[in-house]
């Protein structure tokens, strides 16, 4: 595959019901998804890192096709300068290489404070992790995306080969003023950035609840998906929602959308289950 979609995490209790059947368990989660999506963020390893035992056991109940794009712990990204850090994140890297070719692309979630006055400790941190695995990066302090910062970034991540997170929070941002997403305005409002540095990228899409409301600018990421998977690019593509329960949902929408304007994406496992039994009332 050269496209994967997913959200950001798996072990929702919410889509129990929707997006699960009902009567489902937590331990059944992972592979439930893995049965209608492609991909998933796998936010938790920002806060936690499993065990080799738990690793294991998200290969086995996930399809050789399913990928996951694991986030670097806050602990050593979050915690100042990243060369320190470099031995506890190769560590990392070895501890999920047990997915085996469940893993895609690693990355790491730079803090709004990590500005490019710190592209030396980067360039170290980063060159010391790309021959390990698949490796991408999020910037969030706004001079990486000012000149000459935004060029000398892209340069670097072509030069080693590091994929771009691009993140698209426009849908929370540019909507009507909404109590559902102000949980979500805790995300950074940048730039968009539509350029891709390697053979590879994940895109963040924080979408609105309500549908309407993305399409405008899920109409360009269509276009870019379309041109870029014609260049032979794999993307990554995550729906975020502030609404969990929609999560699923804008996801499945937005592969309707890809498809319905031509663009060739493999087809969503989703679309291939039959629906949920209904439980008949006698009244």
């Amino acid at each position: 595959m050269t496209f994967h979609l997913g959200c950001a995490v798996w072990s929702y209790k919410g889509w129990v019901g929707d997006f699960y059947p009902t009567g489902s368990r937590v331990g059944e989660f992972l592979g439930l998804y893995s049965q209608r999506l492609t991909t998933v963020e796998g936010n938790t390893t920002f806060y936690a890192i499993p065990d080799a035992d738990t690793v294991a056991r998200w290969a086995a109940e996930t399809p050789p096709e399913f990928k996951f794009c694991l986030k670097l712990p806050r602990d050593i990204t979050h915690q100042g300068l990243l060369e320190p850090h470099i031995p506890d994140a190769l560590s990392f890297i070895a501890r999920m290489q047990g997915l085996g070719d469940r893993l895609g692309p690693i990355f790491a979630q730079l803090p709004p404070r990590y500005s490019p006055e710190a592209i030396e400790d980067l360039t170290i941190f980063l060159n010391a992790l790309r021959e390990k695995t698949s490796l991408a990066l999020e910037v969030r302090h706004p001079s990486w995306f000012q000149e000459p910062h935004a060029s000398q970034l892209t340069t670097l991540l072509k030069q080693l080969g590091i994929g771009r997170v691009l993140l698209d929070s426009r849908p929370i941002y540019d909507a009507p003023d909404d109590p559902q997403i102000h949980s979500e305005r805790r995300k950074p409002k940048l730039p968009v950035e539509f350029r891709i540095a390697a053979p590879f990228s994940l895109v963040r899409f924080i979408s609105h609840p309500k549908w309407e409301l993305n399409q405008l600018f899920l109409e360009e990421w269509v276009d870019f998906i379309d041109r870029n998977l014609s260049q032979g690019t794999q993307i990554y593509f995550f729906i975020h929602c502030p609404t969990e329960e929609r999560s699923p949902h804008n996801a499945r929408s937005f592969h309707q959308l890809l498809t319905q304007k031509g663009v060739v994406v493999p087809p969503l496992p989703w679309n291939d289950l039959q629906p949920f039994p209904q439980q008949l009332s006698l009244f």
